[in-house]
């Protein structure tokens, strides 16, 4: 089933305690596109600068990536530079140049207008209702965002979030957007607004499901290296929604959604194991079947509910 993503191309310079790299392959499109290209066909919009190298946009087409609707504008392309320390949860950001994203309105190619899997990466709710108005018919619209659209542009953001499926944030955001600490009464206020189903990603803890009236946790992936977290929590959408499109009926039912969780879990946990997209470039579907079967022997226990009655 084909899957379509509209968000950010762009080259990260991200330092942490383990290393750096300047001017590294990015953008939540990017490693959204690269992970879920796993699991189905996938059409990328975003915009790039002239200075996009040309390797990359092929590297992504080796992985099955469409790129008809990603726009070369004349400029820059988005660069962003962050530092982590040693609480890896959060990043500092030191610049963000947005560049040729100023100016991006995105246009779908025809082809892309019959996408029936969607997912918004952090981009304007303004542009998301956009690409929104010019997709006939989805089965599922799943979306991102930020902190910087739920402080300055909350009434806008409302409007996108009443037309979406599925909500993807982190906890932070969780919690700013309900305006309350608690996230479980986070989560009933946010799909008050009109998501069906919420994810709230809480990074090397994990992510939590609020789908109907269950509740479902997700662990992360115990590692004994990570070198660096930057787009941990797209790539984890790109699985979660590869695996989504991959079934094809549109249908969320709580097995699905549960299996998408740890899917997208075993896709983010590949990322953080080095910079920028290089484990995903290298990785093969083997290494995340033997990983999805470790993470459910992570979960999975003996009920003892009887003997303690």
């Amino acid at each position: 089933m084909s899957l379509f993503v509209v968000g950010t191309m762009a080259y990260d310079t991200v330092k942490t305690p383990f290393g750096q790299r300047d001017w590294a392959l990015g953008g939540s499109a990017t490693y959204f596109s690269m992970s879920a290209s796993f699991f189905t066909k996938v059409n990328l919009t975003a915009v790039i600068g002239e200075d996009f190298n040309g390797a990359d946009l092929s590297m992504l087409e080796k992985h099955g990536v469409d790129l008809s609707g990603v726009i070369r504008a004349g400029g820059k392309s988005f660069h962003w530079k962050g530092e982590y320390g040693f609480d890896l949860n959060e990043a500092k950001t030191l610049e963000t140049h947005l560049n040729v994203l100023m100016e991006f309105d995105p246009k779908l190619p025809e082809a892309y207008k019959n996408s029936e899997y969607v997912f918004l990466a952090n981009i304007d709710p303004k542009l998301q209702r956009k690409v929104m108005d010019q997709v006939k018919n989805p089965k599922l619209i799943a979306c991102d965002t930020m902190n910087y659209w739920i402080q300055s542009a909350r009434d806008e953001l409302v409007k996108t979030l009443a037309r979406v499926d599925i909500l993807v944030i982190n906890e932070g955001e969780a919690r700013q957007l309900a305006d309350t600490h608690n996230l479980v009464k986070a989560a009933g206020i946010i799909r008050g607004m009109g998501v069906k189903t919420l994810i709230i990603k809480r990074g090397e803890y994990g992510a939590l499901l609020f789908h109907e009236n269950e509740i479902f946790a997700a662990p992360a992936y115990p590692l004994e290296e990570v070198f660096d977290p930057t787009g941990a929590g797209d790539t984890f959408a790109g699985g979660f929604m590869g695996h989504l499109a991959r079934l094809g009926d549109g249908k969320l039912s709580q097995t699905k959604l549960r299996q998408a969780m740890i899917m997208g879990s075993v896709m983010a946990s590949f990322t953080v194991e080095k910079f920028s997209v290089e484990r995903l470039a290298s990785l093969d579907r083997k290494e995340i079947a033997e990983r999805f079967h470790r993470f459910k022997g992570l979960t999975s226990f003996e009920d003892i509910s009887g003997e303690i009655a």
